[in-house]
């Protein structure tokens, strides 16, 4: 059975416009929540005159005034590339801090069951590998990254909170590196930034020596996830993403072959905390959820050649 009607922070995102677009798809009404400081109406396309589609301008950090019972929420919204928490580190952690208490506080008020999205970054860089549940992570917590991270972090500790003083029907998941249509032409993070480049013509950046992995989740696949989430009773966290391990240098030469592009790698100083191996254990993903990703990197750079405009805002 369906949701009736369902909160989506951050909805006109990357990733919470892919959220609407499927709930409404799936006949659920939606409400998103969105400032549009890190995202565009432009990303939810035909969706904003939907009958069951509502937009709210608001910025999460403030309560949320929501009219009407809701029984999901999906909290997605926060800054969650590195040119946007590093361009706002203060409203990244009002985002992770007061976004998810007010998201919480929505869900409490009608027994909504509600889906806060962390992070692989919770991890840091991490010692374990590939990085399970149980692991506490390695984190630096007052490094240019933290912002980010310890706002996922003080996220998590609080709707466990709420889970244990107040019953609500919790769900954290822990969402590794993502990639598809809709991202953002540089806004810091790899794959728009590689596929900017070689559409372009320029050198693709890569920090380091490009040995360190990433595992690369296409938004379709996650989505699917998300909501498989949402209809389950589990509290988390649970791993989200793809456990294909990929390294940095390996996956800009991959751009660079689906865009045909006549571009070479350039090697520049690595990020600070930039975290060498980050990849998931899905293993209780596929238990509880039944889920695992389905689209592999080659055909999810494919398809991104040929549906990603040079600049989505």
């Amino acid at each position: 059975m369906g949701f009736q009607r369902a909160v989506v922070t951050g909805g006109a995102g990357f990733l919470g416009s892919h959220v609407c677009v499927e709930l409404v798809r799936q006949g659920t009404d939606v409400v998103c929540v969105d400032d549009f400081r890190t995202s565009s109406p432009r990303n939810l396309g035909g969706v904003l005159t939907h009958d069951r589609f509502e937009m709210v301008i608001a910025d999460v950090a403030e309560p949320l005034d929501v009219r009407g019972r809701v029984d999901l929420v999906m909290h997605l919204a926060c800054p969650a590339s590195p040119v946007d928490y590093l361009r706002m580190p203060v409203d990244t952690m009002r985002s992770g801090g007061f976004g998810t208490l007010h998201a919480l506080e929505l869900a409490r008020r009608d027994n909504a069951r509600i889906v806060i999205a962390s992070t692989s970054e919770v991890y840091g860089d991490p010692l374990e590998h590939p990085q399970r549940e149980t692991y506490w992570g390695n984190v630096n917590p007052i490094g240019p990254r933290s912002v980010y991270d310890e706002a996922k972090r003080f996220g998590e500790a609080l709707t466990q909170a709420f889970h244990r003083e107040y019953a609500v029907n919790t769900g954290i998941v822990r969402i590794f590196n993502t990639y598809g249509p809709r991202m953002r032409a540089g806004d810091g993070r790899m794959i728009p930034t590689f596929f900017q480049q070689a559409q372009a013509g320029e050198p693709l950046t890569v920090h380091g020596d490009g040995r360190q992995t990433r595992s690369l989740c296409y938004v379709d696949d996650l989505v699917r996830g998300l909501l498989a989430m949402a209809h389950s009773d589990h509290c988390g966290p649970i791993n989200l993403g793809n456990p294909e391990e990929v390294t940095v240098l390996d996956v800009a030469e991959r751009v660079i072959e689906v865009t045909g592009s006549r571009s070479v790698v350039r090697h520049v100083e690595p990020m600070p905390d930039d975290p060498r191996r980050r990849c998931p254990d899905i293993t209780l993903a596929h238990r509880v959820l039944d889920w695992r990703p389905k689209v592999s990197l080659h055909d999810g750079l494919r398809a991104m050649a040929g549906r990603v405009p040079a600049d989505i805002g």
